[in-house]
């Protein structure tokens, strides 16, 4: 496809095929969707697959790069599901890997930090969804919004950043555990003033 070609064109493109734009997720969230999937019938999991677009740039050498909906993807890839669908948002199919890596990042769809919150090399990404790294951060932010800690932001990676200010205040050992106690801690920080920079912050709690 020419940098001139459709503007948004869909793709069936097998999980394995995809690439990543970040280094971590939350295997708590993969597991989760998991879950969901199994509870699902035939039907409903066609209707899901069909319905969940994800979006995608097309960098060197052709390839299908996923800019949100990791999880998913890395749930669908753990499931065998042979295609899921890919919007191609931009073709920078022509650019040097440097030149695009350093693009996608301007565009805000690449976030290339590892799983202590560490900024790395953008040859840390992943080649492949199974490569992930777990953050438990990750699932922590997302249990917190979960749990009407805050609320959902469009704000790109704004997950990384809730993350990023648990990885702070709690310990590492408590983050791994998915009990009551790291929640409850969580959900106080986040109901504070010291979230009050964070996307989708809720405001304190009197």
């Amino acid at each position: 496809m020419s940098q001139h070609g459709p503007r948004h064109p869909i793709l069936s493109v097998a999980p394995q095929r995809l690439r990543p734009t970040q280094i971590t997720v939350g295997l708590r969230e993969v597991a989760d969707k998991r879950a969901q999937w199994h509870a699902l019938g035939r039907r409903k999991r066609e209707a899901l697959i069909a319905s969940h677009w994800f979006p995608g740039v097309l960098g060197p050498g052709g390839e299908v790069y996923i800019v949100d909906h990791h999880h998913f993807g890395l749930a669908m890839l753990e499931e065998g599901v042979a295609q899921v669908p890919v919007i191609v948002q931009r073709d920078f199919s022509w650019l040097d890997p440097a030149t695009f890596w350093r693009t996608m990042e301007f565009n805000r769809w690449a976030h290339p930090y590892d799983e202590r919150g560490a900024r790395t090399d953008y040859a840390a990404i992943p080649t492949g969804l199974a490569q992930l790294r777990d953050d438990p951060y990750r699932s922590l932010a997302a249990r917190v919004r979960e749990a009407g800690g805050c609320a959902k932001d469009a704000t790109p990676y704004a997950e990384f950043l809730w993350a990023d200010f648990l990885r702070a205040r709690i310990k590492p050992k408590d983050a791994a555990k998915p009990g009551a106690r790291a929640l409850e801690r969580a959900l106080t920080l986040a109901h504070s003033q010291q979230a009050g920079y964070l996307p989708g912050w809720s405001g304190a709690i009197e």
